[in-house]
Order: structure tokens, then C-alpha cells, then sequence
């Protein structure tokens, strides 16, 4: 408030022009009252240069939002420097002007109550049709005070032409002005194209009561008009958020969806890792299994070869005894040539000796031989325990390999029997949510059906009492007819009365001036009397005459009302049946989104299923190869067993016996 004090005597001081004491003293007066946001300079002569100083001032203002400056003798310059100054402000939102010309055209951006009562703006027809343009262009003036202001008939016009365009304005208040017959009507046609006008004050205007309740006839369709939109509104906002609520929850559930499903395929990726590792350890153990045999194998080869030396040993060592043998039987057969010869005895029992002592060599050497060919036997037959305790190891081996590969398989089995019932309770409970969904939606249908039914029966009720309304307006349509009818014979008759009574008193009047000459002034006086009498009838004949024409205009207007009411009810009527139909297809699309996710959840099943049933195919592919693995290795194993037990069955050290 100081800071406004200031800065107005600056640009006073600036521009050489005196400060008007009468609006300091307001100022100063504003000053000391705490919490004011108004600046009240009503009844003060402001001057056109005080009011370019306060429009500066107000240009960069931010602390008053209500300007009073009625009854200030302000010139039109005066109000233009005012008014330019305000066009920059943004916190005034009250405006009292008692004198104003082209205000709407310099401030169409503020929004404000605009009070002009008491300006006679009636009577400048170019400022008037300037501030009626004004209204018409301006977007955000919602309260009209005109009061007081001579309007007539062709301001009327003007200020209906401005209400048609404008889409503001909400209050307008017309009180004591010169509008008229014409002027009302020129209103109530611009009513019948003005939607936001719900408040019209019309008092004191020389305007037909059949008019004035048209104007609020069509005030209160406005104010109808703007409820039904506030509904309609709220309704939209209403089923936009259910649509939402709908949208929201269909999306939770295919995300539940496909949440489940990532967790499926998760779950399957983990068992099918699960089984190649098993199956890898597997192949490890069968690795091994294999390598085990293949040393098995090496030893036995090795084994062989021993034999194959040994059998040559023991084959030599046969062939040296055979030699043996034979040289035995040539010693003996000297020794009986040289027993014969009696001469060679000496010599004969060296050699004796000599080959007594080879053939205790010979035994020696015999016995090394059988000696080595028992542990030779021994290693056979300790080689023959480990290949029978091996094969014994691979029988049980092979028989831990199938049992855990069976154990395995009954894992797996559990696991998929596991994954399936973890599938089928999903697929149960994703059906019965859904089954709970399309329940709820087929109440919900019922339920709108419901209302739409309620809705048909409330029309044809109204229809019904429309009907009714109806007859009962031409009833007293007839009624009101035969009452004007009455009246008019009992005022017509009255009137005939009268006539015959004037014409009574004329006749003696007539008849007293010729007898009565001297009273002749008195007569005189009587017969003005009867003839302002006259007048007087003649203007209550005009009257009547008007009150039937205004009644029968009263009568038309309540027709015209009534078929309006009709086709607005029926215009209510069918914009509820396009809002059930709009229903109706958001129903349809919502039911068509249900159709469209059952199908993808369908179609993600099947995938699903298809994806387990290749799981399992492949699972029982690579059984099958395992198995076939298994029984190749056991043929393997069968043969090599029966090669060894041929192999050592047919080798001639099984039938060779040592000899003594």
C-alpha cells in the first residue's frame, strides 16, 4: 500500500502535475486499514491527469484486486488511460465504473464483475454499439451490471446481437431501462441461441409479462441445459474411469499372465538345463565306465601277452625235455654197451657218474620249470579272480548306472507331473478369474440392461404424463377460452349499460336544456363530465382490447413453451438413448477385448503345450539314446566277457598238466 503511495507522487513529481490531496487522503485511509485490497475512490473528481498517473501506477500493481471509481466525473480520455493501464494488470478482478464507453475493448483479458449502473450509456448509441462489440469479443467477463442506463429497444438489439456471440457472460441485470416490447423480444430471440446465460433481470422495463416469462423460461433450459452437461460430465468421468478401472485390471491379468508364463518357460529352461547336466554327468559316468573298461581291456591284452610268453617258455622247456629224454635213452643205451663191454667199466662208470650228475641237473632244472609253470597257473588264476570280480564290479556298476538313471527318470517324471499340475492349477484359476470377470461383466450388462429398461419405462411414463400435461393444457386452454369469452360478454354488456345510461342522461340533458335554459352552464359541465366519462370507456375498451390480444399472446407463448419442453424432454430423451447406445458399444468392445485376450491366452497355452510336448519327445529321445548307449555297452561288456572266457577256455595252458 505505501509502495502504491510512492510510486504515485514519483510520476506525479515526474510529470509536473499536482496530486490530488482527495486521493492521498484515500490512499493514506487505505493504508491504515490492515489486510485491504481495495482501492475506493467513489465520489471523487479525478481528473484526466491523475487518472494517466493512477493507470500507471495500476499497470505494474500487485496488491489491489477490487478498483471503485464510481460517480468520479471521469472523462472519456479520463477512462481510456485508466483502462490502458489495467490491460497489464493481472490481480484486479473487480471493476465499478459509472461511466464508461469502450471498456471491454481495451480489457478483454481480465476476468472481473463489471458494475455500470446509473451511466445512461443508452444514450450514446456509438459508445454503446463500441462496448456491445466489446462484450461480444470478450472471453472472460462472467458478471454484467447495466442498470439504470436508457436502454431502449435498439440498444436491446444491439446488446441481443453481443449475446449471441458471447460464451462468458453467466449474470446480466437489465433493471429500469427503456427496452420494451421489442427490445424483449429481440432479447428472447437471442436466448434462443445463448447457452450460458442462466440470470437475466428484467424488472421495470415496459416488457409483457408473456415475455418476461419466456426470457425465464429460457433462462431456466440454460440452467437445465448446464446441469444435464454437468451430469453428462460427471457421468463420462464416471464410465471414463470404470473403462480405465476395466483397461487397468485386463492389463493386470495379461501381465499376471504373462508373468506366469515367463515363470513356465523359466521353470522349463531350469528342468532342461537340469537334465542336460544330469544327463552330462551322465555321460561323465559312462566315460568313465568306459575308460575303466578300456584299462580293463589294456590289462588284459597285457595278461595275454604274458601267457603268450609263457606258453612259449613252457614250450621250449618241452622240447629240452623231449632232447633230454632222448639222450637219456642214448645213455642207456651206453650204458648197456658198456656194461657189456667188461674192458670199458672204469670209463663206462665215469660216465655213469657224469651223466648221473647231468640228470640230477636235468631234475633240477625240471623241477625250476614245473616250479615256474605253477606260479604261472597261479597268475592265471588270479588273473581269471580279478577278470571275474571286474566284470562283477561293471555288473554292479552298470546295475548303479540304470538305477539312477531310473531314479532319475522318475525325478524328471515328478518334475514334469509337478510342472503340470503347477500348469493345470494356473490354467484353473487363470479360467475361473476369468469366469469371475465375465460373471461380473454379464451383472454389470444385466444391470445396465436394468437401467436402460427403467429408462424405457420412465420415457414412456413421461410420454404418459406428456400426454396428460397435454390434455390437461388444452383443458385450460378451454377453460382460459371460455373465461376471456365471459369476461368479454360481461364487459360488453356493462359497456351497452353504460351506453344506455349515457344515452338516458343525454336525452334528459336535452330535454332539461329546453326546459331549463338556465341551467345550460350545469349541463355544460355534465355533458364534459360524460364525455371525459367517455374517453375514459373508450381507453377501457383499448385496454380489454389489449389485455385479449395480450392474452392471446400468453396463450401462444404457453403452446410454444409447452412444445418446447416437449422437444427438449424428447431431445433429453434421445441423447440418453445415444448415451445407452455409446454404452452399448463400449460394452461391445469391452466384451470384443475379452474375446481378443482369451484368444492370446489360448494361443499362449497351446504354445505352451506345444513346448512341452517337444520337451518331453526330446527327453524321450535322448532316453532312448541312453538306453541305447546302456545296451550297447552291456553287449560290449558281454562280448568281451565271452571273449576272455573263450580266450581262456581254448588257450592250451587250461588242458596243460605238470608232469612228475
Amino acid at each position: 500500500m505505501e509502495d502504491f503511495r510512492r510510486s504515485y507522487l514519483r510520476l506525479c513529481k515526474e510529470g509536473g502535475i499536482d496530486a490530488q490531496e482527495s486521493v492521498l487522503a484515500q490512499l493514506h485511509d487505505a493504508r491504515t486499514v490492515t489486510g485491504s485490497c481495495r482501492l475506493d475512490l467513489r465520489g471523487q473528481s479525478i481528473t484526466v491527469d491523475t487518472c494517466s498517473v493512477l493507470g500507471r501506477v495500476l499497470q505494474s500493481d500487485a496488491v489491489f484486486t477490487e478498483v471503485l471509481l464510481s460517480d468520479c466525473m471521469l472523462s472519456e480520455e479520463g477512462v481510456k488511460l485508466l483502462l490502458n493501464g489495467l490491460c497489464s494488470n493481472t490481480t484486479v478482478k473487480v471493476l465499478d465504473l459509472k461511466k464508461i464507453l469502450q471498456m471491454l475493448t481495451y480489457c478483454l483479458c481480465l476476468s472481473w464483475r463489471l458494475v455500470l449502473e446509473w451511466n445512461a450509456l443508452g444514450m450514446w448509441e456509438e459508445g454503446f454499439g463500441v462496448f456491445c462489440e466489446g462484450l461480444a469479443s470478450n472471453t472472460s467477463l462472467a458478471q454484467l451490471d447495466l442498470r439504470n442506463n436508457q436502454i431502449n429497444h435498439q440498444g436491446a438489439a444491439e446488446l441481443c446481437i453481443a449475446l449471441k456471440r458471447n460464451s462468458t457472460l453467466q449474470e446480466l441485470d437489465l433493471r429500469w431501462n427503456n427496452i420494451g416490447l421489442l427490445g424483449g423480444r429481440s432479447i428472447l430471440e437471442a436466448m434462443q441461441q445463448n447457452r450460458t446465460l442462466n440470470k437475466l433481470e428484467m424488472a421495470g422495463n415496459n416488457i409483457p409479462s408473456d415475455t418476461l416469462r419466456a426470457i425465464e423460461q429460457s433462462m431456466n433450459h440454460n440452467a437445465d441445459r448446464q446441469s444435464t452437461l454437468r451430469e453428462s460430465r460427471s457421468r463420462t468421468q464416471v464410465l471414463s474411469k470404470e473403462i480405465q478401472l476395466l483397461k487397468e485390471e485386463k492389463s493386470r491379468q495379461f501381465l499376471s499372465l504373462m508373468e506366469t508364463i515367463d515363470r513356465q518357460k523359466d521353470e522349463m529352461g531350469r528342468s532342461s538345463r537340469n537334465s542336460s547336466i544330469r544327463l552330462g554327468q551322465l555321460q561323465e559316468v559312462l566315460s568313465e565306465q568306459k575308460s575303466s573298461v578300456n584299462s580293463l581291456t589294456a590289462k588284459l591284452q597285457m595278461t595275454e601277452a604274458a601267457l603268450a610268453l609263457s606258453e612259449q617258455k613252457a614250450h621250449d622247456l618241452g622240447e629240452l625235455l623231449t632232447r633230454v629224454k632222448l639222450e637219456k635213452a642214448e645213455l642207456r643205451d651206453r650204458q648197456s654197451r658198456e656194461i657189456q663191454k667188461e674192458q670199458e667199466e672204469a670209463k663206462l662208470l665215469k660216465e655213469v657218474n657224469s651223466v648221473s650228475e647231468k640228470n640230477l641237473q636235468l631234475r633240477n632244472k625240471l623241477e625250476e620249470t614245473e616250479r615256474r609253470c605253477k606260479t604261472q597257473q597261479d597268475q592265471i588264476f588270479e588273473l581269471k579272480q580279478e577278470l571275474t570280480n571286474t566284470t562283477a564290479e561293471l555288473k554292479l556298476r552298470l546295475a548303479q548306472t540304470e538305477e539312477r538313471l531310473e531314479m532319475e527318470k522318475r525325478r524328471s517324471k515328478q518334475a514334469l507331473e509337478d510342472m503340470d499340475g503347477l500348469r493345470q492349477k494356473e490354467v484353473d484359476h487363470l479360467t475361473r478369474h476369468q469366469e469371475e470377470s465375465e460373471r461380473a461383466l454379464q451383472e454389470r450388462i444385466l444391470k445396465l440392461e436394468g437401467q436402460r429398461i427403467q429408462l424405457e419405462e420412465e420415457l414412456s411414463r413421461v410420454k404418459a404424463s406428456l400426454v396428460t400435461e397435454r390434455a390437461q393444457a388444452e383443458e385450460e386452454l378451454g377453460k382460459v377460452r371460455a373465461q376471456v369469452r365471459l369476461e368479454e360478454q360481461q364487459h360488453l354488456t356493462s359497456l351497452e349499460e353504460k351506453l344506455r345510461a349515457v344515452r338516458q342522461s343525454r336525452d334528459e340533458s336535452q330535454n332539461h336544456c329546453t326546459h331549463q335554459k338556465q341551467t345550460i352552464a350545469e349541463l355544460h359541465a355534465k355533458v364534459g363530465q360524460q364525455s371525459i366519462e367517455m374517453d375514459t370507456l373508450r381507453r377501457r375498451i383499448d385496454e380489454l382490447q389489449q389485455d385479449l390480444a395480450g392474452k392471446e399472446q400468453e396463450k401462444v407463448a404457453e403452446v410454444t413453451r409447452v412444445r418446447v419442453e416437449l422437444q427438449e424432454q424428447i431431445g433429453h430423451l434421445q441423447a440418453e438413448r445415444t448415451a445407452q447406445s455409446g454404452l452399448k458399444e463400449k460394452i461391445a468392445a469391452l466384451e470384443r477385448e475379452m474375446k481378443v485376450l482369451s484368444t492370446a491366452h489360448r494361443e499362449a497355452l497351446l504354445d505352451k503345450e506345444s513346448e512341452i510336448s517337444s520337451l518331453l519327445e526330446r527327453l524321450r529321445i535322448r532316453e532312448g539314446e541312453i538306453q541305447r548307449i546302456r545296451e550297447d555297452e552291456a553287449q560290449r561288456a558281454s562280448f568281451l566277457q565271452n571273449a576272455i572266457l573263450t580266450y581262456v577256455q581254448g588257450s592250451p595252458l587250461a588242458h596243460f598238466s605238470p608232469k612228475k
